[in-house]
C-alpha cells in the first residue's frame, strides 16, 4: 500500500467490551479498523463481568494491533500520534488499553493522546465523509448509550457544555433490563428493537418520563418499572402469542416519544443560547436504533436544524471515534499527553451548566 498523504493516529478503545484499533489520517480516511465483540464471553451472564473484559482485551489487542498494522501495510514510524481511551469506562480495560497505548507511543518516540470515551462520541460525527458538509461547532449532541444520556452544546475540542442529563438509568441499561424480563438474548437494545418490529406500539399506555416538564433532564427507571409491573399483571400462560412483541414496541415508542419530548427542550435553548448553530447530533450506541433516531429527526426538523448521526458501526464503541478525536485535539494545538496520566473510571465530559 503506498504511504499515506496526511499523517496517522492509531485510535485504540477498550472502555468496556469491544477491543479495537484503528488507523485514520487527518483527512478523516480511515485505513483500517480492527474490532473484536466480547458478546461470546458475557452472553451467558447477561451483561458484561468486567475481569473477564480486562482479560479479552489483554489478549487480543496486541494480537488486532499487528494484523491492523500488516493488512494495511503502515510501518510504525509513519504513525504521529497513538490516542488511547483513558475513560470512563470499566477500569480493567482501561488500564489494559493506556498501558499498551503508552507503550507503543513510548517505543515509537510519538506523541500519547487520552481520549475521554465521551467525547470521542460527540466529536464522531464530524467524520469527514459521514455528512456533507460535517458538522461546525457549535452543534447540540444527545449522547445516549448504556451508560450515559446527556444533552451537550459542542463548543470544540475539549469544550463542552451539559445542558442535561440522565437522573437514573440510561436508555441502553433499560433497553437490556426489558430485555432481560422478556427472556431475549443479550446484548437487550438489538434484541427488543428486532422484536419490537413485530408489535403493535399502542396496545401497552407506558409512560413517557418527564413528558411535558421544563429542562432537559432525562428519566426512565419509572417505564422499566412500567414494563416489569404489566409483565406482573400478566402471567405467562393468559399471554396471546403477540404480548412480548406489543410490549416490546410499546416499550421502544416511549422510550423514543421521551427523548424527543426531552430534545424538544434542548433544541429551544441551545438556538436561544447558541443562535450560530446548525446541527443536531446523536451519537451513542442507543443512537443506532432506527425508531429513536426518526423521533429526533423530527424534532430537529420541527426546531430548523440539520439532523445528524453517524452510521451504526460507529455509534457503539469503536477505535475509528477515538482516532478522530486525537485527530480534532492535534488540529486545536495539543502537542500530546503525560505518560503518567492515569486511567479514570469516571469522566465527566464536562460540568453542568449554571
Amino acid at each position: 500500500m503506498s504511504a499515506p498523504a496526511a499523517p496517522l493516529v492509531l485510535g485504540i478503545e477498550t472502555s468496556c467490551d469491544e477491543t479495537a484499533v484503528a488507523l485514520v489520517d487527518r483527512a478523516g480516511c480511515v485505513l483500517g479498523h480492527k474490532l473484536r465483540s466480547q458478546i461470546a464471553e458475557h452472553e451467558p451472564y447477561g451483561g458484561v463481568v468486567p475481569e473477564l473484559a480486562a482479560r479479552a482485551h489483554l489478549v487480543h489487542l496486541p494480537r488486532l494491533t499487528r494484523a491492523l498494522l500488516a493488512e494495511t501495510g503502515i510501518a510504525p514510524e509513519a504513525v504521529d500520534a497513538v490516542a488511547a481511551t483513558l475513560g470512563p469506562g470499566l477500569i480493567g480495560g482501561l488500564l489494559v488499553g493506556a498501558g499498551f497505548g503508552k507503550a507503543l507511543a513510548l517505543a515509537w518516540g510519538k506523541p500519547f493522546l487520552g481520549i475521554n470515551h465521551l467525547e470521542a462520541h460527540a466529536l464522531t460525527a464530524r467524520l469527514p465523509g459521514l455528512a456533507a458538509p460535517p458538522p461546525s461547532f457549535p452543534y447540540l449532541l444527545l449522547l445516549v448509550s448504556g451508560g450515559h444520556c446527556l444533552f451537550v452544546a459542542v463548543e470544540g475540542p475539549g469544550r463542552h457544555v451539559v445542558l442535561g442529563r440522565g437522573l437514573d438509568d440510561a436508555p441502553g441499561e433499560v433497553f437490556d433490563k426489558v430485555a432481560k424480563m422478556l427472556d431475549l438474548p443479550w446484548p437487550g437494545g438489538p434484541a427488543v428493537e428486532r422484536l419490537a418490529r413485530e408489535g403493535d406500539p399502542r396496545r401497552f399506555a407506558l409512560p413517557q418520563p418527564l413528558k411535558g416538564r421544563a429542562g432537559c433532564d432525562c428519566s426512565f427507571a419509572g417505564l422499566k418499572t412500567a414494563v416489569a409491573t404489566r409483565l406482573a399483571e400478566c402471567p405467562p400462560a393468559e399471554r396471546d402469542a403477540h404480548f412480548a412483541a406489543d410490549l416490546a414496541a410499546s416499550f421502544q415508542e416511549a422510550v423514543a416519544a421521551a427523548l424527543a419530548d426531552r430534545a424538544r427542550n434542548a433544541l429551544a435553548r441551545f438556538r436561544e443560547e447558541w443562535p450560530e448553530g446548525e446541527s443536531f447530533v446523536v451519537a451513542g450506541g442507543v443512537a443506532a436504533n432506527a425508531a429513536i433516531r426518526a423521533a429526533l429527526a423530527a424534532a430537529a426538523d420541527k426546531a430548523g436544524l440539520r439532523f445528524l448521526a453517524p452510521p451504526p458501526a460507529l455509534c457503539t464503541d469503536n477505535a475509528v471515534m477515538v482516532a478522530w478525536a486525537g485527530i480534532e485535539r492535534l488540529r486545536a494545538g495539543a502537542a500530546g499527553d503525560d505518560l503518567a496520566l492515569p486511567a479514570r473510571p469516571r469522566w465527566p465530559l464536562a460540568a453542568p451548566a449554571a
